[in-house]
């Protein structure tokens, strides 16, 4: 009934906000998308959007439409993905990019067992912040990522659950806050606070700024070593901050009520394009067959 470019023209101009913000995204003439529109709307009977302002605006037809649509060029993509993988008939090499914040433990093994599996695979290793990973993996720069979970990914990338990191809050043993009991956490507030941040500035979804006084780090290294150093406080992931733990450098934080421990969740992630790959499907399998064994 409808043409994938009729509903590329659709969710776009829903997602854009304009039929010439459209066809700019889409790299064609304003009048072809105001069309395929057009033509949708005649299909279905209804408008799709609401043309009396100045701008656009999806009528309550138009909204019910809208994720039928955008599932649909989903799976159309996955349609494509997959075609391409039959007539290469073969598997990719895999680029994975990590956050350093995850331990790696399993990884070594799991690349033997890839290795025996596709002796001729070639492998390249990333580090990033998680943010930065779900941007590698949609532009497709790595194909598969490792990274603590973030409340939303693109619909271009797939995922699945790996297990969970453990993270407290620390200061360095010299810091005002390593000898008190914290009353209440607004305490915090009055010192420093260093958070991760992407190389593009964004946030985590649990890495938040706390302090009005904040630095920034963009991996859990730089991050553990101002912490230690006594130029704020931080979230850190219980196994990178052991060591200084023991050494007595680090001090995870007191409270007299809430207790700061949490665990943050891991997902192996990959772009849709790869979704067939055996190369990538056997990794990740034996990545999580290794985390519930360890």
């Amino acid at each position: 009934m409808f043409s994938i470019e009729q509903l590329e023209a659709f969710v776009t101009t829903a997602e854009q906000g304009s039929f010439s913000a459209a066809a700019r995204h889409l790299k064609k003439v304003q009048s072809a998308i105001s069309q395929h529109v057009m033509n949708m709307e005649i299909d279905c009977g209804v408008d799709l959007f609401d043309r009396s302002g100045r701008y656009p605006k999806l009528t309550i037809d138009g909204e019910r439409l809208l994720s039928y649509a955008k599932a649909s060029l989903i799976q159309h993509r996955r349609l494509m993905y997959c075609a391409e993988q039959l007539e290469k008939n073969t598997y990719r090499d895999i680029t994975l990019a990590i956050d350093e914040g995850i331990p790696t433990t399993q990884l070594s093994q799991a690349l033997k067992d890839v290795c025996q599996q596709f002796p001729t695979i070639h492998f390249e290793c990333l580090t990033a912040s998680s943010i930065d990973i779900i941007q590698l993996v949609r532009e497709q720069r790595a194909t598969m990522g490792i990274m603590f979970s973030e409340a939303s990914l693109d619909d271009s990338v797939d995922f699945e659950g790996l297990g969970s990191v453990e993270f407290d809050v620390y200061v360095a043993k010299e810091h005002p806050l390593a000898e008190e009991t914290l009353p209440h956490l607004d305490m915090l507030r009055l010192h420093r606070q260093v958070v991760i941040r992407s190389k593009t500035n964004e946030m985590s979804s649990f890495q938040q700024a706390y302090s009005p006084d904040v630095w920034f780090a963009d991996n859990y290294y730089i991050l553990l070593d101002l912490v230690s150093n006594g130029f704020g406080w931080g979230m850190l992931p219980k196994h990178l901050a052991q060591n200084q733990t023991a050494s007595q450098k680090l001090v995870r934080l007191r409270t007299q009520f809430e207790n700061l421990s949490w665990h943050a969740n891991i997902d192996v992630i990959q772009h849709q394009s790869i979704s067939t790959c055996p190369a990538h499907n056997f990794l990740r399998q034996r990545l999580r067959e290794l985390r519930n064994v360890s």
